[in-house]
């Protein structure tokens, strides 16, 4: 009887006074009601009635039944909105609860993201030692350390070779390098052309001064490292960020002399 009412009033009722269910939503609304699934169930999806849609079917429906129904529909309605006010107060402080704990949940997803880029960027500090077979995890290492540098890298190595350019073109765009290494090291003239007509700027110095290894970022981080970059995993060997400031001014004041 709505349906029909309205077809003969369908100026009255926009598409915000009424809507049709969806395919899921009518589906859904039948497995929860039981309806006739013969041929005497309904054929086509219903429609539903907003509010404003229901004042309408008030005023356009004859019969007795309709319009107590329509009543009864209306009076729901009243009571939603009185129960609405009444509570007001209620939900305003149950959206504030919310909006507390989505901001909570923001500053605190905000201060694990620092503590984790902390970790990130620390991580190297720690020492590391690693074995034979372990190249993979030694190289992402050493070239994560390179990473760091943002003007220059200064790799103090007594054998350096094509493999140890190769691991420093990992470095960032821009990023100088001054390789400091023994005078029979086996890197050509021709490799450090190479290098540097794809990722300037290298220079090599070669110098019997130092024994161990060592890689400076930026004239401030200083790493130890037990065995040439080269051989990375190969063989068993440690490298730690050298904390103490003392020791880090005293070697790079030994640098400027080389």
């Amino acid at each position: 009887m709505f349906n029909q009412a309205v077809r003969r009033n369908i100026d009255r009722f926009p598409d915000n006074f009424r809507f049709q269910l969806t395919k899921e939503e009518y589906d859904d609304l039948r497995s929860q009601i039981v309806t006739s699934n013969g041929s005497g169930g309904r054929r086509y999806r219903p429609y539903m009635f907003t509010e404003q849609g229901i004042a309408m079917l008030s005023g356009i429906l004859r019969s007795d039944i309709a319009i107590q129904v329509s009543i009864r529909i209306m009076n729901s309605f009243v009571e939603m909105r009185r129960f609405i006010a009444n509570n007001a107060l209620l939900f305003e402080k149950v959206s504030n609860i919310e909006l507390k704990q989505l901001e909570y949940q923001k500053s605190t997803d905000e201060k694990f993201d620092k503590v984790f880029q902390y970790i990130e960027n620390h991580a190297e500090s720690e020492q590391k030692i690693f074995f034979d077979g372990q190249i993979y995890d030694a190289f992402s290492l050493i070239v994560s350390i390179i990473q760091k540098a943002q003007r220059e890298i200064v790799l103090i190595d007594s054998y350096v070779d094509i493999d140890t350019l190769n691991i420093l073109s990992k470095k960032n765009t821009g990023v100088d390098v001054k390789i400091i290494t023994y005078s029979n090291a086996r890197l050509s003239n021709t490799d450090i052309a190479n290098f540097n007509a794809q990722y300037p700027n290298l220079i090599v110095k070669r110098t019997q001064v130092f024994h161990d290894r060592f890689i400076i970022l930026d004239g401030s981080k200083v790493y130890h490292i037990g065995a040439s970059i080269k051989d990375a995993g190969k063989k068993c060997f440690g490298i730690s960020m050298i904390l103490d400031h003392g020791i880090v001014t005293d070697l790079l004041t030994r640098l400027q002399s080389v």
